[in-house]
């Protein structure tokens, strides 16, 4: 019995070691390993190669999956080069098993020593999350030589001899266990281990060792299918795709396993090299063969899995990956992603006012309040999923972006409030009342209106892209937003003097409308001192004297008149 707990903790250990491997890989280069795959998809076999070379750096065919999902589901890949990602994970998560049954052993304790030092000494550094995979390292290869201690001992007992007789014989049968194997260890690279290590112990025969492999790699597609579940169903194609790919090779292959483990018993090598060389042909053989049929896999699966229609008057987030969330980098660009998103839908609403004033248009004004519930429905789900972001794993820059972008959703949120409030102005003191703007009031809203869509767009490539130079082209042009504000309303003051009828029905609503533009321009404006608080970004930043001068710049190029020739 105590055997029997010494292996479970063993293979407990093996799988804790591919966690941390895997976590540790996508806290450093999550973004990077992002950035590869969505360049691997002009070509298939550049998609397969990317495939094979993200799974061997994260430890795990799953954590790739992930991300082929993601992309497919938010429309960044087609589902053809997603698959061919996901053939080459295959080959990747099987070479790592060959290269992690080499002898080692000398290798372990180096890496959990040096991995501790760097971890506990940088934490939230790329050098300390570097320490985190020398530690996953370490334990997966001391995992391996105490699952080989354990098993030893076993082979002897007549319980185990008991329990895997039932495994003899069955082609199916064993197929099945390997699959159970790899989901109950939530790894194909775990299970296929395990396996050659019981293997070589003689504690199964080698063709039950070949079955539990192909099984192993069954079982990893039904895991990436279950992760799959709550993405959209252009995301689970792919793990649909992979699932009958891997299906399909079962079938072809178990009626083999009986001769050709009879074929390589005769070979001079050890049990586990044979279980583990079996399992690098058969990926490599099957996802190889598989290659050219992606296309095809491709258009059958769209046509079992056809997209669901989504109601007209709902909205939901497309980027917020629930599964990315133990990635900081991938979350937070995630959210990036969506709160984009808002920023789209917020200009949607700015020229949909615009409209508004000009015609009326009764259809218009209810699409704005449609699309500030829209705001607010991916606002709340922004903000409930980086609240579920696991922030003492953030370093130090992901900490100022997980802020920017919280800043940046209250603000549009905001902001759409603002815009529903100036719809119901309008509707309210002007549309309901038959009344008009005079040209020069209408001239002015509009070019505020201009001003205001130039900003907001410009804000919204600095949150992106963290341009120092944007961030103080945007401050620049807040403080001429403002200048010309007061100018147009000192321009409009000198109408109701001049008493031009059209100024006077309509100032309360002129004077509310431009003083809610300039709210809004502060609203979409302020991500530029988030990016210039930087303290990277403090040594670049332009003296006060050429802001000054901008600002002068401003005074000058406005409208000559301050009023006295105005006669709308």
């Amino acid at each position: 019995m105590l055997k029997l707990l010494d292996l479970l903790s063993a293979v407990a250990l093996l799988v804790w070691g591919t966690h941390i491997v895997r976590t540790g890989i996508l806290r450093v280069y999550g973004s990077n390993l992002r950035h590869i795959l969505s360049r691997s998809v002009q070509k298939r076999p550049l998609a397969f190669a990317a495939g094979i070379g993200v799974t061997a750096l994260v430890q795990s065919s799953n954590a790739t999956a992930l991300l082929a999902t993601s992309f497919v589901a938010t429309g960044l890949m087609a589902l053809a080069p997603a698959l061919a990602i996901m053939l080459g994970a295959d080959v990747g998560t099987a070479l790592m098993a060959r290269v992690l049954t080499l002898d080692l052993s000398w290798l372990s304790p180096l890496l959990i020593f040096f991995g501790v030092i760097l971890f506990l000494s940088r934490k939230q550094t790329r050098i300390g999350q570097l320490g985190r995979v020398f530690i996953g390292l370490g334990l997966i290869i001391l995992a391996l030589q105490l699952i080989i201690a354990a098993a030893e001992p076993m082979t002897q007992a007549k319980g185990v001899k008991v329990l895997f007789s039932s495994l003899t014989g069955d082609v199916m049968l064993d197929a099945l266990t390997g699959a159970l194997f790899a989901m109950i260890s939530y790894s194909s690279l775990a299970a296929v281990l395990l396996t050659a290590t019981l293997a070589t112990s003689k504690v199964i025969s080698l063709k039950v060792a070949l079955c539990l492999v192909v099984g192993a790699n069954l079982g990893s597609g039904i895991l990436a299918m279950i992760s799959s579940a709550s993405q959209n169903a252009a995301g689970r194609r792919v793990a649909l795709g992979s699932l009958l790919f891997k299906f399909v090779g079962c079938l072809l292959v178990l009626p083999l396993v009986g001769p050709l483990a009879q074929w390589l018993d005769d070979w001079p090598f050890r049990t586990q090299e044979l279980v583990i060389a079996f399992h690098v042909l058969y990926n490599a053989t099957r996802c190889l063969a598989c290659l050219p049929l992606t296309e095809q896999m491709a258009r059958f699966c769209t046509a079992v899995m056809p997209d669901r229609q989504s109601p007209e008057d709902t909205v939901r987030p497309r980027h917020l990956d629930p599964a990315a969330l133990d990635t900081p980098s991938l979350a937070l660009v995630n959210a990036v992603r969506e709160t984009l998103r808002m920023g789209d839908i917020v200009e949607q609403m700015l020229n949909n006012l615009m409209q508004v004033i000009h015609s009326g248009d009764p259809l218009l004004a209810k699409q704005i309040r449609k699309q500030d519930d829209d705001v607010d429905a991916l606002y709340t789900a922004i903000k409930l999923y980086l609240a579920r972001m696991p922030r003492e794993d953030l370093s130090e820059p992901d900490s100022r972006r997980w802020a920017e972008i919280i800043e940046l959703a209250i603000n549009l949120e905001q902001a759409g409030d603002i815009i529903e409030h100036m719809l119901g102005a309008v509707q309210d003191k002007k549309t309901s009342r038959s009344r008009s703007f005079s040209d020069n009031g209408l001239e002015e809203i509009t070019t505020l209106h201009a001003q205001l869509l130039d900003n907001l767009r410009l804000a919204l490539s600095v949150f992106l892209n963290g341009d120092q130079e944007g961030a103080r082209r945007l401050r620049r042009a807040k403080q001429r937003f403002r200048l010309q504000e007061r100018h147009y309303a000192h321009a409009h003051v000198d109408r109701l003097r001049q008493q031009v009828v059209q100024s006077i029905e309509t100032s309360s609503l002129h004077l509310d409308l431009i003083s809610d533009m300039k709210r809004l321009n502060s609203l979409f404006c302020a991500i530029a001192y988030a990016v210039l608080d930087n303290p990277d970004a403090r040594t670049v930043e332009e003296p006060d004297d050429f802001v000054e001068r901008e600002i002068e710049a401003a005074r000058e190029h406005r409208s000559p008149t301050s009023g006295s020739s105005a006669t709308g």
